[in-house]
């Protein structure tokens, strides 16, 4: 009897995800799983666009018949495709434009299948995933009613660095992580529009989120209370804001301070202007100029130094960080080692620059 249960529990998921991907294909509705429901815009080539990489080599394999959906009538036929030579991606919302580009160079996929693609389960998610040996479910190539070979680990993800809570997993696997930095990106400081103050300084930032600073006339501002919001443990920028930007001073508890689950919400929140024109929180320059954008935001220089680009470069503003290319040591010699010794290449390097980020190089 529960042999047949979940057997019948099984039948109902699949025709779910069948469902859910059939009336993707035929209403264009986005996928909202993932990190895509974190991006409020459109991604897609620019129009002076560029391929570099000619007759690669890391190409997607046997592609079969999985099995069979029912349309007007008809029977309509899916497919599964193994990744051949080409990894299995997963990774940081951040990192969506650059795999993306990845797809357009290596496999000519158009905008909108490199976008189905390419679904990335988040951070620490991505990091379990690598860790653990265990898929990535969400992509597949809607053109073509195609989905990912089921099966197969993820091989290489696209992320802002580990955090604790990811490192030890990874040792209590006994895995070793090879982590590379493949771009520059700024971790800013966001508040309204109509807040009056334009720069911190470091120490202003570690003492609002430590509980020192609680009111911004403390730092040059009006006289009202600091709403300050932060993300949940192990995401990304949390991960950051701890490592880069409080270097061991210890915040306020979840208790005492206002936690947002997604970097969308907390852009939304900090940009709302009723009742959080004195926020304040923080997130990736390239989130918020690409990938999810509110005009009642501005970004806060820090010690009068802005993030731009040559700033980054250079190392003259405080909380420049990297987006990094991981993968398993064990797997150092096969297909995730190769591609990322590809991303690091020149044509690499001018893939990552053509969708929008600061390269290494």
């Amino acid at each position: 009897m529960k042999k047949k249960l979940l057997i019948f529990v099984i039948l109902i998921v699949i025709a779910i995800v069948l469902y859910v991907n059939y009336w993707k294909k035929y209403t264009g509705e986005p996928d909202r799983t993932g990190s895509w429901s974190q991006i409020n815009q459109i991604v897609k080539r620019d129009q002076n666009w560029r391929q570099f990489v000619d007759n690669s080599s890391f190409q997607l394999g046997e592609r079969k018949v999985k099995g069979s959906w029912s349309t007007n009538d008809e029977e309509e036929k899916y497919y599964e495709i193994k990744y051949g030579t080409y990894p299995s991606l997963d990774g940081s919302t951040v990192a969506v434009p650059m795999a993306i580009e990845f797809a357009r160079q290596h496999l000519g996929l158009s905008d909108q299948d490199a976008n189905d693609f390419v679904a990335f389960n988040t951070t620490h998610i991505a990091y379990e995933n690598l860790i653990l040996s265990t898929p990535n479910h969400l992509g597949m190539i809607r053109s073509t009613n195609t989905f990912m070979e089921e099966n197969h680990p993820v091989d290489l993800i696209l992320a802002t660095e580990p955090s604790q809570d990811e490192l030890q997993l990874a040792q209590e696997n006994n895995i070793q992580l090879i982590t590379r930095p493949v771009c520059y990106d700024a971790f800013v400081f966001i508040t309204h529009k109509d807040n009056p103050i334009e720069s911190l300084t470091v120490e202003q930032i570690q003492g609002i989120y430590s509980g020192e600073i609680t009111n911004w006339s403390q730092v040059g501002g009006n006289d009202e209370k600091i709403a300050a919001y932060q993300r949940e443990q192990n995401s990304g920028s949390q991960t950051a804001m701890e490592n880069l930007v409080m270097k061991g001073k210890t915040m306020l508890p979840p208790n005492k301070i206002k936690v947002i689950q997604g970097m969308g919400e907390l852009v939304e929140v900090v940009g709302e202007y009723e009742n959080n024109k004195s926020s304040i929180g923080y997130t990736y320059q390239y989130y918020i100029n690409t990938l999810y954008k509110n005009e009642d935001i501005k970004v806060l220089k820090i010690n009068n130094i802005s993030s731009q680009s040559d700033n980054l470069k250079n190392g003259s503003y405080p909380f420049t960080t990297n987006y990094y290319g991981v993968i398993r040591s064990d797997d150092k010699e096969g297909t995730a080692g190769q591609f990322l010794e590809w991303i690091l290449s020149e044509e690499g390097q001018r893939s990552i620059e053509q969708a929008g980020y600061i390269p290494m190089r």
